[in-house]
């Protein structure tokens, strides 16, 4: 059976990258965010407890009307958890299902900003706190959103406060521009690893393969280019990127 890591952090810590570096190191990660999308429109269930909880327009055209949810969900905190006792049971559901049908992968995850505070702790086996500093998060997000500074102020206002998310965490990856990220992911996955009895032979092959990955993809990330454009040769230990090539000592 698989080891469950829930990967949370706040608005602008980085916990879409870490999913991002954890899925090119082989491990598959469930967005919780874009698949509760998903199911908010094709899910039966939740169509028809919407529906009789906002009224038939809330799927006007056959399409969820996201202002009139919105304006309901942020109404009160009360709309909120009425919503939430909707959905977030369901997308418990699609979850478990994903994991079982990803019972060959030692490790899965799942992406949540409010994993804590949905109820997912007890889903997973290890809660991962990817952590930075707020200054640096507001900047991120207004950035990524072009929002305003003070909307996104108050939508960290909004979520759990990150020295009491810490708490629930096993482990915390700092993301604060200045620490190097892959090694704490790479560190991350090598206790994973240990947990689920791999030998420490396997654990070497294992992050060899992976490292080399993890190396295209920040090539790729560095450079702009398309996968088809990088190739790899093992036994010399040389990467290929276009015109350019990379020899790694």
């Amino acid at each position: 059976m698989a080891i469950k890591i829930g990967i949370t952090g706040g608005i602008g810590s980085g916990k879409s990258m870490v999913s991002r570096l954890l899925e090119v190191l082989g491990v598959p990660v469930y967005i919780s965010d874009l698949e509760t999308k998903k199911l908010m429109v094709s899910d039966s269930f939740i169509r028809e407890e919407l529906s009789a909880l906002l009224g038939a327009e809330v799927y006007a055209g056959g399409t969820l009307n996201k202002p009139l949810l919105a304006s309901y969900l942020f109404g009160s905190p009360e709309h909120a958890q009425k919503i939430n006792g909707i959905v977030h049971p369901r997308v418990k559901e699609d979850f478990r299902r994903w994991t079982q049908c990803r019972a060959a992968s030692s490790i899965v995850g799942i992406e949540s900003a409010i994993l804590v505070e949905a109820g997912f702790a007890g889903e997973v086996d290890a809660i991962v706190m990817v952590y930075a500093p707020e200054e640096v998060r507001i900047s991120r997000a207004v950035w990524r959103d072009a929002s305003s500074r003070e909307l996104i102020e108050k939508r960290i206002r909004s979520q759990m406060d990150d020295e009491e998310k810490r708490k629930y965490a096993d482990f915390v990856i700092v993301n604060d521009g200045e620490t190097p990220l892959i090694p704490q992911v790479l560190e991350l996955i090598g206790s994973l690893s240990e947990k689920i009895a791999l030998s420490v032979t396997k654990i070497g092959i294992f992050l060899t393969i992976k490292i080399s990955k993890l190396i295209l993809y920040c090539l790729r990330l560095t450079l702009s280019l398309p996968p088809e454009k990088i190739t790899t040769n093992h036994q010399n230990r040389i990467y290929y990127v276009e015109d350019y090539f990379v020899h790694f000592r």
